[in-house]
């Protein structure tokens, strides 16, 4: 065995110059995801309150701007690349997106079978108005 390390785990010390190169290069990836993100909130509003936009277009517009909005949080913010190194990220990624999916899925489908089956037939709301 030798003592060179040939991988790190976070948290573990590193040469000095190479903490600056990365504190720099983090820096940046951070402001540019950062502007990114506040230049997407603005045209949300903006397209949200604009009469300029074709009315039933703006929900498109909107959901394109949001599915954009995640894309730059993943990447510039949470820094989810499909590099081998981030497996692990992905999958706890896409398994979160799995339960909210089922979460959400499952409550819809819940509140629609309560709502057809808790609702009294129409021929008895019918009966009692008659009376």
């Amino acid at each position: 065995m030798t003592d060179t390390p040939y991988d790190r785990a976070p948290g573990d010390s590193a040469a000095s110059t190479e903490i600056e190169e990365r504190t720099r290069s983090d820096v940046g990836i951070y402001t540019i995801g950062l502007a990114l993100a506040v230049i997407l909130t603005a045209t949300s509003f903006w397209v949200a309150n604009t009469s300029l936009l074709w009315a039933p277009g703006i929900p498109l517009g909107l959901a394109v701007l949001a599915i954009a909005q995640m894309g730059v949080h993943l990447v510039f913010l949470l820094h989810i690349t499909t590099g081998p190194d981030n497996t692990n990220n992905v999958l706890a990624l896409a398994f979160g997106v799995l339960i909210v999916t089922l979460v959400v899925a499952g409550s819809l489908w819940i509140m629609t079978n309560l709502n057809d089956n808790m609702m009294p037939p129409p021929e008895l709301m019918n009966m009692q108005m008659q009376h």
